[in-house]
């Protein structure tokens, strides 16, 4: 067994030893410091670049091509409700009316015709403005009276006799004047925002 070990030794060696080990103990005899990965280096394509070249951009030529770039739409406004405030848009916000007030009185009546808040803001903010929501305003100008300012003031006299004191029948002949001339308080409101008066 011994022989056989010593036969298998000689063998591996020769085999070990054989076309690259003589390539490696022959580089090695050239150069002490050339290895198996420095020569695989020199295997590695290279290119030669010339300085000035890399100095000097090239110049890129459209050649007759235009570039046209897409504008960017415009953002479309808004859609705006159409609003029945005036001529400035403005709309007056709803306030809840004190209870037992004139503004009370009418808020029911706005309801009670099929009105919302909204109309109802449109009625405090023209009133407000006409006579301050007072039964007894008068116009000495003009000879308006009233909480709407009925001009004249004995017109009101066709919702009741106590047209000069009572809040409810101007409230009641303000809001079927309103109604048949203007369809709404907002555009009895648009109106006087827009001319003045209503």
């Amino acid at each position: 067994m011994g022989v056989f070990a010593a036969f298998a030794v000689v063998g591996f060696a020769a085999a070990y030893i054989g076309p690259t080990g003589a390539a490696i103990a022959e580089a090695n005899a050239d150069d002490a410091t050339i290895s198996l990965y420095a020569s695989s280096i020199d295997d590695i394509q290279t290119r030669a670049v010339d300085a000035e070249a890399v100095a000097e951009a090239p110049v890129l030529e459209r050649e007759g091509y235009t570039v046209y770039v897409k504008p960017k739409p415009k953002p479309k406004p808004a859609p705006v409700a159409a609003s029945t405030g005036g001529s400035s848009g403005w709309s007056p916000p709803f306030v809840t009316p004190d209870p037992g007030s004139a503004q009370a009185i009418a808020y029911d009546m706005v309801k009670a015709r099929g009105w919302g808040d909204d109309e109802f803001a449109c009625l405090v903010a023209l009133w407000n403005k006409e006579s301050g929501w007072r039964v007894n305003a008068y116009n000495a100008s003009s000879g308006a009276y009233g909480i709407p300012q009925s001009l004249p003031g004995s017109k009101m006299g066709s919702a009741g006799a106590d047209w000069e004191t009572n809040p409810a029948t101007q409230i009641t002949w303000g809001l079927g004047y309103i109604g048949g001339r203007y369809g709404t308080p907002c555009g009895a409101w648009g109106h006087s925002q827009s001319v003045g008066w209503y």
